[in-house]
C-alpha cells in the first residue's frame, strides 16, 4: 500500500509526538520507589513510589507513574521498605531536655538510696557548683514517699543539692539550696508549696516553690547549649522525629533556635510556644507569629495546675490517698482570664497544661467564655489527663483541642487510682472520648517527663499496655486508639496543631519531604513488634538527616 504525502506527514507528526511523550522526563531532586508509603492524606493512601524536588514531593503514586514521568540523579529503590511522613511530637521540652545534659539523669531509679549513690558520683564531675540530678520518681521506689531532705544534708553540706522530679512539678532542695534562695519555714508562695513535717522544711517543693531556688541556678553557656541542641537532634531523627513543638521557652531561647537553624547547624523543625510571661505578651499580640522554614513561634504555654503524681493537679474533690488535699492552681483564675482575652484579638495560640478535673474545668470555661462557640484559632489543652464528664463538651463546642500524650496514661496507671478513685479514674486519659470531640487530636510525649520515642506513643495509644504487656488486657481499653487515628496524631494532626497541614504532616504534592523509612509496617505488624522498630532512614525537605 502506498500512503499519499499528506498521510505520510500525519503519521510522522504522530509518531514524533508518541515517541517525545516517552521520552521526555521531568528531573527531580529525588525518586524512591518500590516502597510501601503511606501518605497519611484524607483518604489514608498507600503509595508505591514518589518524586521530589527542592524539599518539596512533586508527584507520588505507583512505580509506574513515578518512573515514566521523572528523572534524577538519585533514585532510590526502597525494596519494599515502609514509609511514613516524619513524626512530630505535639507536646515536648525539646531545648529544656537538651539543656538538661549537664545534670544527672535519675531516670528510672528504684529507691532514694539509689539516687543518694548516684549524686555521690555525680559531685566528682559536676561542671557547675551546684549539684543537679533530674528524673526521681518516687512512685517507681519500694517506699512511694516523697524523700526527705535529712541525708542531703549531711551527704553534701557545703555545696546546693537540687534534684526535681520526673514530671517537672515537684523537687528535692538541700538545706543550703534553702538558705542561699532565703527559703524559711514561714515563707509562702501562691501556685506552690515548700513542704514541712512537724514544723521542719522536709526540702520538697511543689510547682512554683520551686523558682524559689532555680532562679539561683547559674544559666550554660549559649555555644554550649547549642552543643545540647545539635547531640538531641541526633537522638531524635534516631527515633523517627523530624518536627517537635517545644512548650514553654524564653525569647532568648528563640534567638538560639532560630540562629542554629540559619547556620544550619539544627535541622529539626520546631513549633514553639513562648512561656507566661507578662512582659512578652503585648510584645509578641503587635508582631505576630515568627515562621521561617523550620521555626514557627505561634503561641503560649501556660500553666493551670501541677502534676497528679506530685499531687499537684488541681481536683474538684479530694485526692483519694490524701484527705482534705485537692491540689491547687498555679495562678489566680484572673490571671488566665487577663491572657485570654488579650490573645483572642491575635493569631497566636493560648495552650494550657491542665491536669485535674478542677484545672480542666477552670480553663475550659475560660476558653468558652472568649471563644464563644465554633471558631480556628485552635487553642488547645496541654494533657487534658482528668476531664469531668459534664465538662468534655466544651471541646467540641467550642473547637479546643486536646493535646494529650499516650504513654503518660500506661507510666501513671499503677497508681493514679489510688490518687482518683475507682470512679473519677474513669474519667482520666479518656483519649477517644477526647478524639470525638473535634474527629481530631495531636499527640506526643512530654519527654524528657517520658521516653523520647514516638513508637512507644504508637504503642501506648493502641495497646495501653506497658512494655511487658501489662495489664493483660490493655488499660481502660475504651479509650485506646486505632493504629490508623496514632499514626494521624504523630502527623497530620501534630501539624493541624500548629496550623501547619498545609505543609507538612502527610506526603502529598506541595508538602515538604519531610519523611522516614522503616523496618516494620506499624499498621500491621504484631503489637509485641511495634517497640523493636527502627528508623532506617529520616528526610527532612528531601534532606537525609539519619541513616
Amino acid at each position: 500500500m502506498i500512503l499519499k504525502p499528506g498521510k505520510i506527514n500525519i503519521a510522522l507528526i504522530s509518531l514524533i509526538f508518541l515517541c517525545s511523550s516517552f521520552s521526555i522526563k521531568k528531573n527531580v531532586s529525588l525518586i524512591i520507589h518500590h516502597a510501601k508509603i503511606y501518605t497519611v492524606d484524607d483518604k489514608f493512601s498507600i503509595v508505591e513510589a514518589m518524586a521530589i524536588n527542592n524539599g518539596k514531593i512533586v508527584s507520588t503514586g505507583s512505580n509506574y507513574q513515578i518512573l515514566n514521568n521523572y528523572t534524577s540523579n538519585k533514585i532510590i529503590d526502597a525494596a519494599g521498605k515502609i514509609i511514613f511522613p516524619g513524626f512530630i511530637d505535639a507536646h515536648c521540652h525539646f531545648t529544656g531536655f537538651a539543656t538538661d545534659s549537664w545534670k544527672e539523669n535519675l531516670t528510672g531509679t528504684k529507691s532514694f538510696n539509689e539516687v543518694l549513690d548516684k549524686m555521690k558520683l555525680y559531685e566528682q564531675k559536676a561542671p557547675m557548683y551546684w549539684l543537679y540530678g533530674r528524673g526521681w520518681d518516687q512512685n517507681d521506689w519500694e517506699r512511694k514517699e516523697f524523700p526527705n531532705k535529712d541525708i542531703l544534708d549531711s551527704l553534701f553540706p557545703d555545696r546546693p543539692v537540687f534534684l526535681k522530679r520526673i514530671d517537672g512539678h515537684a523537687a528535692l532542695a538541700n538545706q543550703k539550696a534553702l538558705e542561699i534562695s532565703g527559703i524559711s519555714i514561714g515563707t509562702v508562695i501562691n501556685g506552690g508549696s515548700i513542704e514541712t513535717i512537724n514544723g521542719k522544711a522536709t526540702g520538697i517543693l511543689i510547682d512554683n516553690a520551686m523558682g524559689l531556688v532555680e532562679k539561683y541556678i547559674p544559666e550554660i553557656s549559649d555555644s554550649l547549649t547549642i552543643e545540647y541542641y545539635i547531640k538531641l537532634q541526633r537522638l531524635c531523627f534516631s527515633v523517627g522525629l523530624t518536627g517537635v513543638h517545644d512548650c514553654g521557652i524564653n525569647e532568648h531561647t528563640v534567638e538560639l533556635l532560630d540562629e542554629s537553624q540559619k547556620k544550619g547547624l539544627l535541622k529539626m523543625k520546631v513549633f514553639a510556644l513562648l512561656s507566661d510571661s507578662m512582659s512578652y505578651y503585648d510584645r509578641w499580640i503587635k508582631k505576630g507569629p515568627y515562621i521561617t522554614d523550620r521555626l514557627h513561634v505561634g503561641g503560649f504555654k501556660l500553666y493551670a495546675d501541677g502534676a497528679l503524681g506530685s499531687r499537684g493537679a488541681c481536683l474538684l474533690t479530694d485526692y483519694s490517698d490524701k484527705k482534705n488535699w485537692k491540689g491547687f492552681l498555679l495562678s489566680e483564675k484572673t490571671h488566665f482570664e487577663t491572657i485570654a482575652k488579650k490573645l483572642s484579638y491575635s493569631n497566636l495560640q493560648m495552650c494550657t497544661h491542665a491536669i485535674g478535673d478542677s484545672g480542666n474545668r477552670t480553663v475550659l470555661s475560660i476558653y468558652e467564655k472568649v471563644l464563644k462557640g465554633k471558631n480556628d484559632k485552635r487553642w488547645r489543652i496541654e494533657h487534658a489527663q482528668v476531664v469531668d464528664k459534664s465538662d468534655i463538651h466544651y471541646f467540641g463546642d467550642n473547637n479546643i483541642i486536646p493535646s494529650v500524650q499516650p504513654t503518660h496514661a500506661t507510666s501513671d496507671m499503677y497508681w493514679s487510682e489510688s490518687r482518683l478513685g475507682e470512679n473519677r479514674i474513669k474519667n482520666a486519659y479518656a483519649y477517644q472520648q477526647l478524639l470525638k470531640q473535634n474527629n481530631w487530636m495531636p499527640l506526643g510525649t512530654d519527654f524528657p517527663v517520658e521516653d523520647i520515642s514516638p513508637f512507644k506513643t504508637f504503642y501506648a495509644a493502641v495497646t495501653r499496655t506497658d512494655g511487658n504487656g501489662y495489664p493483660k488486657n490493655g488499660f481502660q481499653m475504651d479509650n485506646a486508639l486505632t493504629r490508623e487515628q496514632a499514626i494521624k496524631g504523630m502527623t497530620i494532626w501534630a501539624a493541624k496543631a500548629a496550623f501547619e497541614e498545609k505543609e507538612k504532616g502527610s506526603l502529598e504534592n506541595e508538602k515538604s519531604a519531610d519523611f522516614i523509612i522503616l523496618d516494620k509496617d506499624l499498621m500491621i505488624c504484631n503489637e509485641k513488634d511495634i517497640l523493636s522498630t527502627s528508623v532506617i532512614a529520616n528526610y527532612i525537605n528531601g534532606e537525609l538527616v539519619y541513616e
